[in-house]
């Protein structure tokens, strides 16, 4: 009787852990990460769109080398990836470094990946880009249509210090391109100059993960911090809150309207679309 009990016991509990276990994407979905969005095509086949990211690996402190794996936020490419693609697009993709793009594992597991994740994953041509992008110092930014920066915690390491990312940003807005980002990914605006020098987000409106986000989160060791380093350069930042803000979900589109900033993961179908759209205002 009582190795009945106890087996019929574990039965229960294992049978609840699974259940528990398949219901927390939804649970977490209802929250509010990697909301649905409604999604619209545009007719912009042949346009072109690059996808800028970090070339980091390791979240690590200040001169340290060794520490956890780290990189793009998987959702932060693939989700402007086939939003770009879904309406005719060509897409490339580009790093500071070049080569295979770093991709953060924590942003693949089960409970936070989005079906964007998956299908880039069992992508053939797309992961073929992801293993060989790009180096952006060999890229005409000004070739293409938008230019989208994707974030994660690797970007907090080298978008922000890229004088070459900063340069290329300033070549494409003179070129009356429309630029995007998300999360961390606005860090590669930071060392964009005007004509006479001066920051060229500087007055603008903006966004990126906020201070209460990366705090939430444990990870303030990264040397850069979006709102932080965005204040810094003179932007109006703005964002939304929740009780986490990793749950939270904020556009900002500039008075101009050349750039278009998300302010974390949940924001790229928006992100991606509000580019797309003032794209076809313009054409």
């Amino acid at each position: 009787m009582y190795k009945s009990l106890v087996s019929k016991t574990i039965i229960i509990l294992l049978s609840f852990l699974i259940i528990l276990a398949l219901s927390l994407p939804i649970l977490l979905k209802s929250l509010g990460l990697h909301p649905d969005y409604d999604s619209k095509t545009f007719e912009l086949n042949g346009r072109k769109a690059l996808i800028i990211t970090s070339s980091h690996n390791v979240l690590n402190l200040p001169g340290e080398v060794r520490g956890k794996p780290t990189g793009v936020a998987s959702s932060e490419i693939t989700v402007p990836y086939y939003e770009f693609m879904n309406s005719g697009m060509n897409v490339d993709l580009a790093s500071i470094k070049g080569g295979e793009i770093p991709i953060d594992p924590e942003t693949l597991i089960y409970l936070i990946r989005t079906q964007s994740d998956k299908k880039f994953q069992n992508d053939i041509e797309a992961m073929k880009k992801l293993k060989n992008s790009m180096l952006i110092d060999n890229v005409d930014f000004t070739k293409y249509d938008l230019i989208y920066i994707a974030g994660g915690w690797g970007a907090a390491y080298d978008l922000g210090y890229s004088e070459i990312l900063g340069s290329k940003i300033s070549e494409a807005y003179y070129a009356n391109k429309i630029i995007g980002a998300v999360c961390h990914g606005p860090l590669g605006l930071i060392n964009a100059k005007d004509k006479n020098g001066n920051l060229l987000i500087s007055g603008r409106k903006m966004t990126g993960a906020t201070d209460k986000q990366i705090k939430e989160l444990g990870i303030e060791m990264t040397p850069q911090h979006p709102e932080t380093e965005l204040r810094k350069a003179g932007v109006i930042f703005e964002s939304k809150s929740k009780f986490n803000d990793l749950f939270a979900n904020h556009v900002a589109v500039d008075d101009e309207r050349r750039f278009v900033t998300g302010q974390n993961q949940n924001a790229g179908h928006e992100t991606a679309q509000m580019m797309m759209s003032i794209l076809v205002e313009e054409i």
